[in-house]
């Protein structure tokens, strides 16, 4: 059973690092804050499956690669609660159905608005895509940078973490990797 964290939670948080809660700059931030994690963390609330409407009319005859490049990535890691933020790459070859591209980007969504670590995640979108529509092959590249490296600890700013799932065909055919790797680089 979930114990939502209220306000007074947030404030009680200021209050521990040393900061006024009541000082005026900060009377509305326990609030906002709140609402800034509900968004963040909305993700639990969605089922991936449901978001992967297939569709069969007009895949029937096409077996090449369809790839969404740039998808934008905002987490955060569930080591620090710390920012991550990058791209993700999706790309598949249909197997008879295919769906609306809009829904790669809700799906990278879904999973990034979730507690996570990039190798998860990256793994979550390519196997939902794999069990919705169970194509020939699937491919998933995400490239992010991390807060919790570039702010704290090592500190070091503009390092990209790149995670890469390959599968279906992808995984045993090195000239399909080959040319999903080529169409994915921006």
């Amino acid at each position: 059973m979930s114990q939502e964290f209220t306000e007074n939670d947030w404030r009680r948080l200021i209050a521990s690092i040393g900061e006024d809660p009541d000082r005026p700059g900060l009377l509305e931030t326990p609030a906002r804050v709140a609402k800034a994690w509900k968004h963040w963390t909305s993700g639990y609330d969605q089922n991936p499956v449901e978001l992967l409407k297939a569709f069969e009319d007009g895949a029937e005859q096409y077996n090449e690669f369809i790839i969404v490049r740039n998808i934008p990535v905002y987490s955060h890691c569930e080591h620090h609660l710390a920012p991550f933020f990058g791209k993700a790459t999706i790309g598949y070859i249909p197997n008879g159905k295919i769906v609306g591209l809009s829904k790669l980007t809700r799906l990278v969504d879904c999973f990034a608005k979730r507690l996570q670590v990039q190798e998860r995640m990256t793994m979550q979108i390519a196997n939902a895509l794999m069990d919705v529509l169970e194509p020939k092959a699937v491919g998933v590249i995400v490239k992010c940078r991390h807060l919790c490296m570039e702010s704290r600890g090592i500190r070091t700013p503009g390092e990209e973490t790149v995670t890469s799932a390959m599968l279906g065909e992808l995984q045993p055919n090195l000239a399909m990797r080959t040319e999903f790797l080529a169409l994915a680089k921006d």
